[in-house]
C-alpha cells in the first residue's frame, strides 16, 4: 500500500527542492499534502515566485497519524529561523517533526532539514547529508559530505541539487 506524505514548506522555500518532491510524487501517484511553515498557505519560493499550499502547519498539528512520511522542503527561510523561533508556526513545525520522529515514521529532507531534525532530537546516532554551512551544528547525528544518507527512516540529501540522487530511494520506500 502506498504511503502518504505531508511536505512542509518553510517561508520562503527553495523551489527547485520543493517541486523535486511534489513533481515526484505526483508522478509516481504518491498522496501527498503540501503545509506552509507560516501564518498563511500563501507563500513564496526564493526566487520570489507566490505559492498557495493546501494548507499551514498549525493544521498538521494533531493530524500527524494521517501520514506516513515528512518532508521538509528547506528555503532561505532557515537563517531567520532563530530571529522567529517563538513564532507559532514555528514552535507547530517543530513540535510536528517531534511528533513523526516520536512514531518512528520517515523523515526526509535536503539542505539544512537535518539542523531541523536535529533540534526535535530525531537524528541521534544517525548520518545525515546537510549543507556544508549548516555541519557545524550537527551534534547529535553524524553529518556527511555524501551526496545524500538514508539512515535508517531518516533520508536527507546535502541540497537540491542532490534531490534527483535520493528520490527513487524515498519512492521505494513510500510504495
Amino acid at each position: 500500500m502506498t504511503k502518504k506524505v505531508a511536505v512542509l514548506a518553510v517561508n520562503p522555500v527553495n523551489g527547485m527542492g520543493l517541486f523535486t518532491y511534489l513533481e515526484s510524487f505526483f508522478e509516481n501517484k504518491i498522496p501527498f499534502r503540501t503545509f506552509s511553515v507560516a501564518d498563511t498557505p500563501h507563500i513564496k519560493t526564493n526566487s520570489g515566485v507566490s505559492l498557495t499550499l493546501d494548507d499551514t502547519i498549525d493544521r498538521l498539528k494533531g493530524h500527524e497519524s494521517e501520514y506516513d512520511a515528512l518532508v521538509f522542503a528547506c528555503g532561505d527561510a532557515i537563517p531567520r529561523f532563530a530571529e522567529q523561533v517563538s513564532a507559532s508556526y514555528n514552535q507547530d513545525m517543530l513540535a510536528v517533526i517531534r511528533t513523526f520522529g516520536a512514531a518512528g515514521k520517515l523523515l526526509v529532507g535536503h539542505c539544512a532539514a537535518a539542523l531541523m531534525f536535529e533540534k526535535c532530537d530525531t537524528i541521534r546516532g544517525c548520518k545525515v547529508a546537510v549543507h556544508p554551512l549548516a555541519k557545524p551544528a550537527i551534534r547529535q547525528g553524524i553529518p556527511t559530505d555524501a551526496a545524500f544518507e538514508i539512515d535508517g527512516r531518516i533520508l536527507t540529501a546535502r541540497d537540491e541539487k542532490e534531490l534527483p540522487t535520493l528520490i527513487p530511494h524515498l519512492l521505494d520506500m513510500l510504495r
